[in-house]
């Protein structure tokens, strides 16, 4: 055999009109996301209920037409077997965590999130309003789509890096009342807009870092099914934990 026909192929790149094309799709993604968020918070209520589920949905069958298969969206049934395993551990070591931390005297303030003050309003957000209006449609757009349309261009460190941050700009809009809607942090930060921009800046990084820790559990599960659980239980356990506080400190 020859040294020509023994040396290995070497791997094609997409070609510059390809590479175009994952660009535009990335940029159509990221600037549906945009409008969305400004549509969800700063327009009418109601508006703010099916817009991102909406949103998740339109963006799936764009990029499915735009090439990207089901297990590149998170969403393949090779891998729901790993993704349950993976949720299972995230879900109890969440769950141990929060318990800790609302039985501990110095911590339990911070669960004290006046918009889970009942029991019965904290059942239905952590197991209808959550999982339908935020955590779902959010892991499809985030860690499905976007990080579909990333990895394509820039691999995993581009998910990472990217998918993270945009992740933690999401959520500005939602982060303005954060200091006086929760008791620990207006202890910590009071009320004012030096306490409103620390909240801001609190919620963005403490995002941008779950953002991170979602797209690990994507990669390593190859499903969403883990970073669904985790979010989930950062939120909706949270709710439960936080009313469970205020009736304890009643």
């Amino acid at each position: 055999m020859t040294a020509h026909a023994a040396a290995p192929a070497h791997a094609v790149g997409p070609s510059a009109r390809q590479r175009f094309h994952i660009y535009l799709d990335i940029g159509v993604v990221v600037a549906v996301l945009v409008v969305t968020n400004l549509i969800a918070h700063f327009t009418t209520p109601w508006a703010s209920i099916a817009t991102v589920p909406a949103a998740a949905v339109g963006l799936i069958v764009l990029v499915r037409s735009r090439g990207l298969d089901w297990t590149e969206l998170g969403l393949g049934r090779e891998h729901w077997r790993s993704g349950a395993g993976y949720a299972a551990a995230a879900v109890g070591l969440v769950l141990t965590v929060i318990a800790i931390g609302a039985l501990l005297p110095w911590t339990r303030p911070m669960f004290m999130n006046n918009n889970y003050a009942t029991i019965s309003g904290a059942l239905i957000a952590s197991m209808v309003v959550i999982p339908l209006q935020t955590v779902i449609p959010e892991e499809v757009a985030f860690r499905g789509v976007l990080h579909g349309a990333l990895n394509r261009a820039w691999g995993f460190r581009g998910v990472a890096a990217a998918g993270s941050l945009l992740f933690g700009l999401w959520h500005i809009a939602t982060s303005f009342g954060l200091t006086s809607e929760n008791v620990g942090f207006t202890r910590i930060f009071g009320t004012g807009v030096l306490g409103t921009v620390a909240g801001v800046v609190l919620a963005v990084v403490a995002t941008g870092i779950a953002g991170f820790v979602f797209t690990w559990l994507r990669r390593r599960s190859g499903s969403l099914i883990a970073p669904i659980a985790l979010h989930w239980s950062l939120n909706g356990l949270g709710a439960l934990a936080a009313a469970l506080v205020w009736q304890l400190s009643l």
